[in-house]
């Protein structure tokens, strides 16, 4: 660990919160299909940036208390202004962790709703089985089940994160990955 670096005091992620154009077919989306019960739903008024915003503010439950969150404003040109579309790459997206139980009782539901290839897809990545799927807003959900050796795996990243990351920057683009 770097010496200017200190031990995290962070707890937990508590939401990383998102925009829906349409807060039903969000909560059908992740509370039907994913499993993510809706723990709490806000409707605001707030002085927000310079004029009155009025809003829904909705979370769907982790097991760990964090939870996905959603905004859809009243007010088409606050959605459209606070509402941008989500990036089309691959490489933006949430993980969520699952067993691998969860994440093939996903997968049926899944399917059964009509998401198939290309809109679900898998991807072995040695270290963890990931199954990815757009939810009704455009974001990627990563549903992520671990190797059965994830916390040696782990405490071995752990062990050489900083070497690692200073050999790929001196150029050295050799995979480390020897879990696939």
């Amino acid at each position: 660990m770097s010496e200017t670096v200190r031990k995290t005091t962070i707890a937990r992620l508590h939401h990383n919160a998102w925009i829906t154009r349409d807060q039903e077919a969000t909560r059908r989306f992740y509370e039907d299909l994913i499993g993510l019960p809706l723990v709490a739903t806000w409707s605001e008024t707030d002085e927000l940036f310079g004029a009155e915003r009025v809003y829904c503010h909705t979370f769907f439950g982790l097991a760990d208390g964090s939870a996905l969150a959603f905004f859809q404003f009243a007010n088409e040109e606050d959605q459209a202004l606070f509402g941008p579309t989500m990036p089309e790459t691959p490489f933006s997206h949430i993980a969520l962790k699952v067993d691998h139980d969860t994440q093939d009782e996903v997968s049926k539901r899944l399917a059964d709703a009509g998401y198939t290839e290309p809109a679900t897809f898998v991807l072995e990545h040695g270290y963890c089985r990931s199954l990815y799927v757009r939810d009704p807003n455009g974001l990627l959900i990563e549903l992520t089940a671990d190797h059965p050796d994830a916390e040696a795996i782990s405490v071995t990243r752990a062990a050489t994160a900083h070497d690692e990351l200073a050999r790929w920057l001196q150029g050295d683009h050799t995979s480390n990955n020897t879990y696939r």
